[in-house]
């Protein structure tokens, strides 16, 4: 039988001398046995299977938290969006905001004690989701809790301002510009005071930290202080205002010399603030242009636009032609400088060429090329009268009036008041109902005569207005008075084609027609039956120059339908209502006794 002791190793140790004994075997001291085998590896085996559970459980979670474009745990107002990738998290975001009444509810907005509502769609406001997702995706994942994402919201700050002014009307105090005004040729220092007011940058700042809060949004007000300065402002009174009126500043050009004197000087130097408050000196040329116009008559002329005319009845193009002039706006920054300087207060300029602003290649395109209607009325009296010159005054005035594609032509704008300064005379009008002497009577005859073109040419009616009584010289319903400056006469030109306005007259009518190019085969009318007839009543006035006599006309109701032709039918209808009263048999002197 083998023992323990028996597998332990022996070591023969080299012989010494004994004096005992001689060749003697000396077994060597056993060592501690090892740790038994099989255990300890099972150990390592459980803590390495261990290690492995951990990490790959670490991985699965480092998976899970980095999962999508957004970490774990994030929300924005109250949606999860963690684990989502871009595109998912913005549908998701979009969905709630559509399904959210807060999101298109009014917003309620106090400023300065002042309430108003505002719709975010009128003033641009909303949740910028692709902002927010990028703000969302920001930052590392949350294994544990959740963090919350504020949205990223975007408004209109100028229309979220103009609303709130609409709504909430005057709020704090303006701030007073700066400026230097002239008195003559004194200049004079305003100086500037700081207000308080909206602020559109701080109103968009605070309607967008407030909206989705589910409160009123508070609007501060900001103060607002000019740019310029009073120190700079007393110092613009003595470096350029004093310096400019000291003296004049002329113009040298070949076509002559240009003298400005003070006053025109002052009328032109701008020293007023803009909305910031900033003063920034200025000529203004346009009130210089108007402050030294007769003057500038010497040197410079006008450009000529191309024009019509009419020969043996039928329009004609002249051509234009091109002008010179002095070229203000250039020349303001150079003008400034010297109405600053002690020394030179010359200023070299150069003519420039002026081109018409109409030639004659834009004339032939509007297609001036036939007679598209014409339209005559009768008047008595014979051409001397008052009246029939009245007529005869106005014709001339208008006659050659040419009207563009789109554009609308107003007589009374045409031809401006219509006064003894004009030519016009005293003739019977209409003034309150009654029949009396008047400045430019007659003129609604031309007035009629000339609605009745532009209707038959089938042009746009913009405004007219009949007559109060109906006169038989007239075609009943469509016709037109006209007075200065309370009643008018407009037409629109809705043609693709220029029209041209040609007038004539003879001893006894007036005759106006229009020129283009025909969009309707033909214009007519078709009149109802008169309805309502009612007879004029008798009227006794004190005998004198205010009043006339008259022996009375019925009063009715009538309809007129212009009627469009094109390709042998009637392709528009347009229907014409009018209701006159009866004129009363005005009787001039006492009246009859009972």
């Amino acid at each position: 039988m083998t023992t323990a002791s028996d597998r332990q190793p022996t070591v023969r140790l080299p012989q010494q001398a004994s004096p005992t004994h001689d060749d003697v075997e000396v077994p060597l001291v056993e060592s501690p046995p090892p740790p038994p085998v099989r255990r300890s590896r099972r150990r390592l085996v459980i803590a390495g299977l261990t290690v492995l559970v951990l990490a790959a459980g670490a991985g699965t979670a480092v998976t899970w938290a980095l999962k999508g474009d957004v970490p774990r745990g994030v929300t924005v107002l109250g949606v999860d969006l963690g684990g989502l990738t871009r595109s998912e998290a913005s549908a998701a975001l979009r969905a709630h905001l559509a399904a959210s009444p807060s999101v298109t509810a009014d917003v309620e907005v106090q400023v300065e004690g002042k309430g108003t509502k505002l719709r975010p769609a009128d003033v641009g406001l909303v949740v910028d989701v692709d902002a927010t997702v990028d703000a969302a995706a920001e930052g590392r994942p949350a294994l544990f809790g959740s963090r919350a994402v504020a949205p990223v919201v975007a408004v209109d700050a100028d229309l979220l301002d103009a609303a709130l002014r609409k709504g909430v009307g005057e709020v704090g105090t303006a701030m007073k510009p700066p400026a230097v005004v002239f008195t003559g040729l004194t200049p004079k220092a305003v100086h500037p005071e700081p207000g308080r007011g909206l602020d559109p940058r701080s109103s968009a700042e605070a309607v967008k930290a407030g909206w989705l809060s589910g409160k009123p949004v508070t609007v501060p007000l900001v103060e607002s202080r000019a740019t310029t300065t009073a120190e700079q402002v007393d110092r613009l009174v003595e470096t350029v205002a004093r310096p400019a009126v000291a003296a004049p500043l002329t113009i040298t050009s070949e076509k002559g010399t240009l003298t400005v004197p003070p006053a025109a000087i002052a009328k032109s130097l701008v020293l007023t603030a803009d909305k910031a408050g900033l003063i920034e000196p200025r000529i203004d040329p346009k009130k210089l242009r108007a402050a030294v116009a007769p003057r500038l008559a010497e040197i410079e002329a006008p450009a000529k636009d191309a024009s019509f005319t009419f020969a043996g009845g039928k329009p004609k193009i002249i051509e234009g032609a091109a002008g010179t002039g002095l070229d203000l706006a250039g020349l303001a920054p150079q003008l400034l400088t010297a109405a600053q300087s002690g020394d030179s207060r010359t200023v070299a300029a150069t003519l420039t060429t002026t081109a018409p602003a109409i030639g004659a290649a834009e004339l032939e395109k509007l297609g001036v090329k036939e007679k598209v209607s014409t339209f005559t009325t009768k008047f008595t009296g014979g051409l001397s009268s008052p009246r029939s010159q009245n007529i005869v005054t106005a014709a001339k005035q208008v006659r050659g009036a040419l009207v563009l594609p789109g554009k609308t032509f107003s007589l009374n704008k045409h031809t401006g008041e219509r006064g003894y300064a004009q030519g016009y005379k005293d003739a019977p009008v209409i003034v309150g109902g009654n029949l009396q002497p008047g400045v430019g009577g007659g003129v609604s005859q031309f007035t009629t005569t000339l609605f009745n073109a532009s209707y038959y040419a089938g042009l746009q009616d913009v405004e007219h207005k009949p007559h109060s009584y109906y006169f038989d010289r007239y075609p009943a319903v469509i016709e037109s008075t006209i007075f200065w400056p309370d009643l008018d006469f407009k037409f629109k030109n809705d043609s693709p084609h220029g029209v041209l306005i040609d007038t004539a007259y003879t001893s006894n009518s007036i005759t106006v027609s229009m020129w283009s190019t025909k969009v309707w085969d033909k214009v007519t009318t078709e009149w109802s039956a008169r309805r309502n007839i009612t007879s004029p009543p008798t009227i006794t006035k004190p005998a004198g120059p205010k009043c006339i006599a008259t022996g009375g006309l019925i009063g009715f109701t009538q309809d007129a339908f212009r009627l469009f032709h094109s390709g042998g039918k009637v392709v528009k209808r347009e229907k014409f209502t009018w209701k006159y009263d009866p004129e009363p048999r005005f009787i001039c002197g006492e009246a009859p006794a009972a």
